[in-house]
């Protein structure tokens, strides 16, 4: 069947709002001008999960595909900067590292900086710690910020950075952006769906006033309850609680204290689960991650509640999921967009890049009303291979642990992973050997802080480092750390710098 103009996809219709909603309406209102008509349904009556307030570094491509401007964004959602993640207590009770955005320094040969850094007695204390090598980090710690620099040649154009907003803010600039160029909101909840009777599409949803919707193609950002995707079509779910057992959270913001605006996450380990920090222009957001079976939804509310940096405004709000996917995400006339294509704790803060990822392969792959059978199998082998990558770089967290002190933290060190992430940390123990894989999202300075930082630390060393010199290692590791930490020096602070470019309101 060709691909004539007759066969274009002319309608869809997007279920549900909230981030996903409204990051696939501005980017499909953006990337197909003309020609065709996108609808968004949603109802003011159904709230949203609303955690998803810390990014990774590719949602700044999302933001500058659809030509926002930086300062304006983070304005309207309160946004602040984020140079990574910082670790607390999850290797022993205790210690802390970070995951920073962008590279361990720059290598002067063929060999890895963390090459280095082992071959300079780095894991026995003999020379400066492994954060320290991070120009993330370097200015994290100070709670510095500046745009990183162009010229290769510098140590301040080795890191990258992402955002800390405020979801339920986003959702709104991007409803203002997509209605701007065409998209038609429609207010209301979905009573029912009719089938196509021969090819088992969705023909079209039901209000509850008894309007009806049409569409060629149908987004479900409908969250978990995934109301095309499962309750229309069945599709079925695979559920990943055995390597991440964290099945609640209980979240509140509060009025920013502590350490105030910090450019960065903190996750702190808890005795069932952790608990996040995510700092804006006008409050802190935190939340507790857990596992049911170690603690109870009281206990982990007080928990929370206790550890504040500031005041809260509000109460705690709880929430349930199961970690795991949908068995396809895109199935027959339906693509699964969101928390209604599975659920990934947002350990390392990929919900949003998931959203954003889903919406690239949907077009990608975008479809001619034949949905042709092997677009929507790679859209699917894609999808699920990149959901499997970002699961394993998250169970490393769990598994890495040396924590004894609950049920929870000697369950996670005993359980089996799986094969590829075995295989991973594997090469790592044997000889800080990083190995990528297709689709992996985190590079290997990810992965490089989690095995250091959690201990994970190598037998032996590259092969390479043999015919080196171990004093030119410690030269360099020195050097190295003192160029990170005089740049450091030199960077305003962060809010300084959303004051300077005109983030604030």
């Amino acid at each position: 069947m060709s691909d004539s103009p007759a066969e274009a996809i002319r309608s869809v219709l997007i279920v549900g709002g909230g981030t996903a909603g409204w990051m696939t309406a501005a980017a499909l209102a953006h990337a197909m001008p003309r020609g065709l008509t996108i609808t968004l349904v949603e109802s003011d009556a159904i709230g949203t999960v609303g955690v998803g307030e810390a990014t990774i570094p590719p949602i700044r491509l999302f933001n500058q595909t659809l030509g926002i401007d930086e300062a304006e964004f983070l304005r309207e959602t309160k946004g602040s900067f984020k140079l990574g993640i910082e670790f607390v207590g999850w290797g022993r009770e205790g210690h802390r590292y970070f995951h920073p955005f962008g590279t361990h320094g720059k290598s002067f040969d063929l060999v890895a900086v963390h090459q280095h850094w082992l071959a300079a007695g780095g894991a026995q204390g003999a020379t400066v710690p492994f954060d320290e090598l991070s120009m993330a980090w370097g200015a994290a710690r100070r709670g510095r910020f500046a745009a990183p620099m162009a010229d290769p040649r510098s140590v301040a154009s080795t890191f990258d950075y992402a955002y800390h907003f405020d979801a339920g803010l986003y959702a709104r600039y991007l409803r203002r952006y997509a209605e701007a160029r065409g998209v038609v909101r429609v207010e209301g909840r979905i009573a029912g769906h009719a089938l196509e009777g021969m090819r088992g599409h969705v023909a079209s949803v039901t209000l509850e006033d008894g309007r009806v919707l049409a569409a060629d193609l149908f987004v479900d950002c409908s969250g978990f309850r995934g109301l095309l995707i499962e309750e229309a079509l069945a599709t079925g779910y695979e559920d990943w609680t055995h390597w991440l057992p964290c099945d609640r959270a209980v979240a509140v913001p509060c009025v920013t204290g502590g350490d105030g605006l910090t450019p960065y996450t903190r996750s702190t380990a808890r005795a069932a689960g952790w608990q996040w920090r995510i700092p804006l222009q006008h409050r802190t957001g935190n939340g507790y991650v857990y596992c049911s079976r170690h603690v109870s939804d009281d206990e982990a509310a007080a928990t929370l509640m206790a550890n504040l940096d500031g005041e809260p405004l509000g109460d705690p709000r709880p929430l349930r999921f199961t970690t795991g996917r949908r068995k396809q995400f895109w199935n027959r006339n339906v693509v699964a967009i969101g928390l209604s294509s599975g659920f990934m704790e947002p350990l390392e803060s990929t919900s949003i890049h998931l959203i954003q990822a889903g919406i690239a392969k949907l077009l990608a792959y975008f479809p001619t009303r034949a949905f042709a059978p092997a677009a929507i199998e790679e859209y699917n082998r894609v999808a699920i291979t990149e959901y499997e990558r970002i699961r394993d770089f998250i169970i490393l967290h769990y598994k890495l642990t040396q924590r004894t002190d609950t049920p929870l933290w000697r369950d996670c060190a005993a359980m089996p992973i799986p094969d590829t992430l075995a295989m991973k940390i594997g090469h790592f123990r044997e000889s800080g050997r990083l190995v990528a894989r297709d689709m992996d999202l985190f590079g290997p300075a990810s992965w490089a802080a989690v095995h250091l930082g959690q201990f994970n630390i190598p037998e032996g060393r590259d092969p390479l480092l043999s015919y080196g010199d171990p004093a030119q290692s410690r030269a360099f590791v020195g050097k190295l750390a003192d160029a990170i930490g005089q740049m450091a020096e030199s960077m305003p602070s962060h809010a300084d710098w959303l004051k300077r470019i005109g983030a604030t309101a």
